[in-house]
């Protein structure tokens, strides 16, 4: 039987582009296929009470400059050294959920997903802007501007609710999480777990 990582993500983070960035190799590794599953970080923070670091953290002495000591290890460890903090942030990243519902519904999530990272992370887009997010993707081969009105599409948005609320209800609280069956694992630095995990099945 096929093994399935079930990867919730969400563009607004930069732990979500991290495991991205990483997670195919593990998939690689252990002949797992990853199901990418868009998902509103904002949903899940107002469903669940939870708060982005620099807010949860802000004022805990130490925290913060620790999860950057952490960020410049993760980096250092896989190389990934096109990742820059996007001079933006937090970019609101509704549009971009959006549009990746959208995209998945006609087979280009891949590459969505692969623009979207690079346009956030890498480049540091202000992918909020509605001219920005069009162009960006234009330039990548998509149709921006289609891509754009499909944000306004009600079944988009629902189904982009609906998928938020279907993680909330396994128990995700935060992005990146990932499922093996129902096994839940937050942040990028569990994937060492779930890579074991993928070795015992």
């Amino acid at each position: 039987m096929t093994k399935v990582i079930d990867f919730i993500f969400d563009f607004a983070s930069p732990n979500a582009y991290f495991a991205y960035k990483v997670l195919p190799d593990i998939a690689k590794r252990h002949n797992a296929v990853i199901h990418y599953n868009p998902c509103l970080l904002g949903g899940i923070f107002k469903a669940t009470g939870n708060q982005a670091p620099f807010m949860a953290f802000g004022h805990v002495k130490g925290k913060l400059d620790y999860e950057r000591l952490e960020i410049s290890r993760f980096i250092k460890k896989h190389g990934l050294n096109k990742f820059r903090m996007n001079p933006n942030f937090p970019v609101n990243s509704l549009i971009l959920m959006r549009a990746a519902i959208a995209a998945d519904n006609a087979g280009t999530l891949n590459a969505f997903i692969d623009t979207g990272m690079k346009a956030m992370w890498e480049d540091g887009c202000k992918m909020d802007d509605p001219k920005v997010f069009t162009s960006v993707m234009s330039d990548a081969g998509f149709d921006g501007s289609a891509l754009l009105t499909a944000t306004q599409d009600p079944m988009i948005k629902s189904k982009l609710m609906e998928n938020t609320a279907a993680v909330v209800e396994r128990g995700c609280f935060g992005i990146p999480s990932f499922f093996l069956g129902d096994d839940m694992y937050f942040g990028k630095d569990r994937l060492v777990a779930v890579e074991e995990a993928l070795t015992e099945t």
